[in-house]
Parts: structure tokens; C-alpha cells; sequence
């Protein structure tokens, strides 16, 4: 196990071929595999694509997945020994990926910056629940709102912790995503990001107070300041907004109440 990345090794065959068939590969594939550890995916994704793209940071565990791809005679792996946090990655088409669990966020959101068709992923189960939060639950959160305009997400199925080595202390889920046409402009995404970081830092409070306890991530104004300039908003619709609590508003509201305070904020 890499420590440094949270990496689990996959130990269930059964979960292993039921994980590879959820992403339909035929040999026009290119797959994209982070944290490939000792090949346990990359192996049977190699049989079944025309190309694997397999990352893995750890040096050592890189060099026994190379010694396994060479006696199993496999030689349509790329193998990449670096950060896949820092790396571009070379063309692709489909993502299958146990992810190392500390880098889920940010590589989830690496992911979405590049074009493929769907992405089969395994995250820690807590994760995966709050990247389908729905709207006043526990599980709503800045995650669920980032992917809503990002990607479809779908449960797949889940993996019990006793299918990997080292035990995990949680259960898995394996989920998969499939990009949305843009239906935001990046300028847009930019400014709807500012404010659901701002937001969720504050979920249970009312917006204008969540806005008011953030606003070093929204704007240059200080406390009295941007009080005074929420105070001044004469519409009725955004000071109805302004009154409920964060986890109670939509993705669609969070990005419609962006578009109208920021240019007010700023």
C-alpha cells in the first residue's frame, strides 16, 4: 500500500471482471488507469482494450506491475511512474480506475477538463454518496453541486471492504460518470464555483450570512462593507434567496444567485 495516496488493492476477481464490464471495452478503446498498483485491473483491461494508459506513483510498485506485464507478455500498456495529479495525460477514452481515495476530489475534477466517453471509478462510499447528493440531505454538498453541471454520476454497485488489501475501515462504491454537454460557460463555472466553496463552508447557515463569513473567496469587500451592499439589494426574488439556508437551494439556484450578486459584490 502507498500511504501516501490512501492506495487499497483489489483482491475480489469477481468484482474485478464486474468493474471491467461495466465499461463495455472493445479494442477501439484507450483506458485511462490511475493508481494501476500491481496490475490488478491493468492486466484484464490490456486483454480487452486496444490500449491501457496505467499510472502509478510508487516506484517499487511500478517496476513489479512492469515485470508482471512482461511475463504475462502484454505489451499495449503505457506505463506512466508519475503524480497523475501533475501529469497530462496522453489521449484516452475511457477512464476504469480504483482511485487512490486521498486524491479523489481533485483528480475527479482533472478528469472532467479532458473529453471521454465514461469513466468507471471506485471511491470510498461516503465520497460517492456526496457526489449525488440531493438537495437537503446530509450527503448535499460542494461536490454534488461542482459534478451536477459536470457530469452524470451513477451508482453502479458497491465493494465491501473485505474485497481489498490493506482492509479499508469503509465500504466502496463503484460509480459511473458520463460528461454533459456544456450547458455553462466556463466564466460562468468560474463564478458558480467562488460561491459554492463559499457556500458550503457555511451549509446550515442562511446565504447572507454564508456569503457575509466567506467573502474572502467571493470578494475584496470587508465585513461592513459587503453587508452594505447585501442590504442594498431591492429585489425581492434574491432577498427571498438571500433568507433560506444553503443546503435548501438547487445547483440551478446556487448558479442563477452567482450570476446576480457577483457583479454587486464586485
Amino acid at each position: 500500500m502507498n500511504k501516501n495516496v490512501g492506495q487499497n488493492y483489489l483482491i475480489d476477481k469477481n468484482k474485478r471482471d464486474q468493474i471491467i464490464d461495466f465499461a463495455n471495452i472493445t479494442k477501439k478503446d484507450v483506458i485511462l488507469e490511475i493508481g494501476a498498483g500491481i496490475g490488478t485491473l491493468t492486466i484484464e483491461l490490456a486483454r480487452k482494450a486496444q490500449k491501457v494508459i496505467a499510472i502509478e506513483q510508487d516506484k517499487k510498485i511500478c517496476e513489479i506491475l512492469s515485470k508482471r506485464l512482461e511475463e504475462e507478455k502484454i505489451d499495449n500498456v503505457e506505463l506512466i511512474n508519475d503524480d497523475a495529479l501533475n501529469v497530462d495525460f496522453p489521449k484516452f477514452n475511457k477512464i476504469v480506475s480504483n482511485l487512490p481515495y486521498q486524491i479523489s476530489s481533485p483528480i475527479t475534477f482533472k478528469f472532467l477538463n479532458y473529453d471521454f466517453d465514461l469513466a468507471v471509478l471506485m471511491y470510498q462510499k461516503e465520497f460517492a454518496q456526496r457526489m449525488n447528493g440531493k438537495v437537503g440531505t446530509k450527503n448535499y454538498s460542494r461536490l454534488s453541486c461542482m459534478l451536477y453541471f459536470k457530469c452524470n454520476v451513477e451508482k453502479l454497485t458497491d465493494v465491501s471492504c473485505e474485497s481489498f488489501i490493506p482492509k479499508p475501515k469503509i465500504d466502496s462504491t463503484v460509480v459511473c460518470l458520463t460528461p454533459k454537454e456544456n450547458k455553462i460557460s466556463d466564466d460562468d463555472f468560474k463564478v458558480y464555483s467562488k460561491f459554492t466553496k463559499a457556500l458550503f463552508q457555511h451549509r446550515n447557515k442562511k446565504i447572507k450570512n454564508a456569503l457575509i463569513d466567506s467573502r474572502h473567496i467571493v470578494c475584496n469587500l470587508d465585513k461592513k462593507e459587503i453587508k452594505e451592499k447585501i442590504n442594498s439589494i431591492e429585489s425581492d426574488e434574491l432577498n427571498e434567496y438571500l433568507k433560506k439556508r444553503v443546503i435548501e437551494i438547487t445547483a440551478d439556484e446556487i448558479l442563477f444567485l452567482s450570476k446576480e450578486i457577483n457583479p454587486i459584490l464586485n
